[in-house]
């Protein structure tokens, strides 16, 4: 069985995902949208592979303020089921942390939902290094 292997996609890395285990995303990939979000200037993302198999994801989008420390903002966190609680999130979430430094992010946030209990014990999990400290806020969606 081929280890789990994690890999920052490029703009030319589209074909990976190719095949993607069922609950990766929260839909099924559009390829236009993809080629789009891995062409563009501070869109990030992090696949965790399990041979050919995209078996979790990290999205990231930097943000740049004229005023504020330019901040990395976590979009994004799934793993499908069969692989969950083996530290595949933690490592991918470890690893955008340290890509996000690496060009530059001052910040790094990410949010949840109240409920949603496995990502907040992973967030939790990363806070506990002291450097993180959790907030509340309330999100307002528009439909444009």
């Amino acid at each position: 069985m081929p280890p789990i292997e994690l890999k920052l996609l490029t703009p030319d890395d589209a074909a990976l995902l190719g095949y993607v285990a069922e609950d990766v995303f929260d839909a099924s990939i559009d390829a236009v949208r993809l080629a789009a979000y891995l062409a563009q200037p501070g869109h990030h993302m992090i696949v965790a592979m399990h041979g050919e198999v995209v078996v979790g994801q990290t999205a990231a989008v930097v943000h740049r303020h004229p005023d504020k420390p330019t901040e990395l903002y976590i979009d994004e966190v799934g793993v499908a089921e069969g692989y969950r609680r083996q530290g595949i999130a933690r490592r991918m979430l470890e690893l955008m942390l340290a890509h996000g430094k690496a060009i530059g992010c001052e910040e790094a946030w990410v949010g949840t939902e109240p409920d949603n209990l496995p990502a907040r014990g992973l967030y939790e999990q990363r806070r506990h290094g002291g450097d993180a400290e959790a907030e509340q806020f309330v999100m307002y969606l528009y439909q444009l």
